[in-house]
């Protein structure tokens, strides 16, 4: 991985960090109105029309849609949505700070897979930046039993199915365009989440709620373009780490947008996080100019 390559995966993840956040607050603005396999349904219905409309007046990419990896995209979005199923259960029911806190075990999985399956080199400075972004995390949420509800079992379940997720997502990167690897999530998982929701819930929305329809539809798209574009360019053990930036950033949103809670524990964790990025980035970055 060269140094632009580095740019490059840090301009990607910013693109998944805000379309994750922009998400969160589609599915909080939605959930009163519809369910969560509902909206997921909304998610990869607009996501399959933009991109197969897209495929139409852009002949290139329709020959992108054939792939011969289809099960292992079975196996990928299936997974993906049941994880994205409870993180969207956790949304509903807990804080933002909370969910994107506890879902942030996922980069420690993402990290060991990445070095079991993907082989992927495990050096100080990518420990490092896991562990400081983890106790960021318990800095942040300063769990007690309120945090170890139910619910936040909900989370730690998705963490596990995030993590598997990435991992398999890295994999496809080798043989699968972005707009191949998008297209199949969205199309495998439009009839698995519709098989689960009400037939005519459409019709339960209107005006109101467009805004947060689109908003599910865009991010949807942008989200999970951004981040497989960051697993193109770089390793799963570097890319995950930057995901530890949701959590000062999905703190501010929802004391913006919720009038959740917002303190000094917020910046102390974010400090953290950002300490352990950096220099894992900065490591990278050396070891890369020494090649």
């Amino acid at each position: 991985m060269a140094p632009k390559q580095l740019v490059r995966v840090v301009l990607w993840m910013t693109g998944a960090l805000l379309s994750f956040s922009g998400m969160a607050i589609s599915v909080r603005q939605l959930a009163g109105t519809v369910s969560i396999m509902e909206i997921l349904t909304l998610r990869a219905g607009i996501g399959v029309v933009v991109l197969a409309a897209l495929a139409v007046v852009q002949p290139h990419l329709r020959k992108l849609i054939f792939t011969r990896q289809l099960p292992l995209h079975l196996f990928r979005n299936t997974i993906h949505l049941g994880g994205t199923y409870l993180w969207a259960m956790a949304i509903v029911l807990l804080p933002l700070a909370t969910v994107f806190s506890l879902e942030f075990t996922a980069p420690g999985w993402t990290l060991l897979l990445a070095w079991l399956v993907l082989h992927e080199r495990l050096t100080p400075s990518r420990i490092g930046a896991v562990v400081l972004g983890l106790i960021g995390v318990l800095v942040i949420v300063r769990p007690g039993l309120t945090t170890f509800q139910p619910a936040a079992l909900l989370v730690l379940g998705a963490a596990l199915t995030f993590a598997v997720t990435q991992i398999t997502t890295k994999k496809l990167t080798h043989t699968d365009s972005t707009f191949t690897i998008v297209f199949w999530m969205m199309a495998i998982q439009l009839p698995l989440a519709y098989a689960a929701s009400d037939p005519l819930f459409v019709t339960k929305l209107g005006l109101p709620q467009l805004p947060a329809v689109i908003g599910i539809g865009a991010t949807g798209l942008t989200s999970h373009y951004c981040l497989t574009n960051a697993f193109r360019w770089g390793d799963a053990s570097v890319v995950m780490p930057l995901d530890f930036m949701r959590i000062p950033l999905i703190a501010v949103i929802g004391w913006w947008f919720y009038g959740e809670g917002l303190d000094v524990f917020v910046f102390v964790g974010a400090g953290l996080i950002i300490a352990g990025i950096l220099w894992n980035l900065r490591s990278e970055a050396r070891r890369l100019a020494t090649k």
